[in-house]
């Protein structure tokens, strides 16, 4: 690994001020378990993607961090560590499918030191990005080696320039809670939806999320369920612990008897960003859910693209999608 500064700012606006003054060579650190032991480590750089010469450490910023209860919602802020969003009862009591979600990642050992704010905004696990023979377009190169390579675990739906799929299982689920994210800049604070948080490669082919190269993530709020919400998450992985998601589910929904009212159906694992399906939401909208599940979750397949090795993924999130919501009605 490289040598590099570290900096350890006190306040957000002592962050920010760093970030602007040292410019895009410095990245935020919070609990490392990508950017240090994944990024750095395995020197994942090209002319798009410097390995960074300063990393601004914002765990030393006690306003990032722990879990507020409202009226309105929950407050997470983004130094929060995994196993404390899935330990609180306050997300455990109003937000089982967040706190579902932030239990399956990886192991107990990263989930005692993994962020939500790094969780939400890690790099793509694409070997193609983080192999060091491949200047593909994530690094500032001309082209994806995923069109003609081992495509087995990459986009189905969405890909176009670029092929990753979006690794993080609690974005999902935030997506699905209609959350929102603080984020802190040189102009002071703004509330972005996770509806547009999110960006895929046709809109910037090297970055994951609206972020730029001086803001951070300060916190993210989950609005309160409406009474009699039904939260649900799936998550189909090749090993028991610590992997990725092939295919994830993540829903919240409200039903009036087993009839659809409202709801939101995110999947992990398919496209570069969490794919909201709404397609399938409103298939659904008005109807049994019992007798209308199966037909409503086959519109997948008329959104996606699979590539060469990947189709099986089709069929998986049908699949998971149904399961996922019948879970959600029992």
């Amino acid at each position: 690994m490289k040598g590099f500064e570290l900096h350890e700012p006190k306040t957000v606006k002592e962050a920010v001020d760093t970030l602007t003054r040292i410019g895009p060579n410095a990245k935020v650190l919070a609990g490392g378990s990508d950017l240090v032991s994944g990024v750095m480590k395995d020197w994942v750089e090209g002319s798009g993607m410097p390995i960074p010469t300063a990393l601004v450490d914002i765990t030393t910023i006690p306003q990032l961090k722990g879990i507020r209860a409202a009226a309105a919602g929950i407050t997470i802020g983004a130094n929060t560590t995994l196993t404390e969003i899935f330990e609180s009862k306050e997300v455990t009591g109003k937000l089982p499918l967040l706190a579902q979600a932030a239990h399956s990642v990886a192991s107990p050992l990263i989930r005692n030191y993994a962020t939500l704010g790094g969780n939400i905004n890690q790099r793509p696990r694409c070997w193609f990005l983080r192999g060091p023979d491949f200047d593909c377009y994530k690094k500032g190169g001309d082209f994806c080696f995923s069109v003609g390579g081992d495509n087995r675990y990459h986009a189905i739906i969405g890909g176009e320039l670029c092929y990753i799929v979006h690794p993080s299982d609690t974005a999902a689920a935030l997506l699905a809670l209609n959350a929102q994210a603080k984020i802190a800049g040189p102009a002071g604070e703004r509330m972005v939806p996770f509806d547009s948080y999110f960006v895929g490669p046709r809109e910037n082919i090297l970055n994951e999320n609206v972020l730029k190269a001086n803001e951070i993530l300060v916190e993210v709020f989950i609005p309160n369920p409406a009474a009699g919400t039904k939260q649900t998450w799936l998550k189909l992985k090749n090993r028991e612990v610590y992997d990725f998601a092939l295919i994830s589910v993540a829903a919240a929904f409200t039903a009036a008897g087993d009839v659809w009212q409202d709801g939101r159906i995110v999947l992990g694992g398919v496209a570069p960003v969490p794919y909201r399906a709404t397609a399938i939401e409103n298939q659904l909208k008005g109807k049994n859910i019992k007798t209308s599940i199966k037909q409503a979750a086959a519109i997948i397949r008329t959104v996606a693209r699979p590539m060469s090795m990947n189709a099986y993924k089709v069929d998986i999130a049908q699949n998971l999608v149904e399961r996922t919501i019948l879970q959600g009605l029992a």
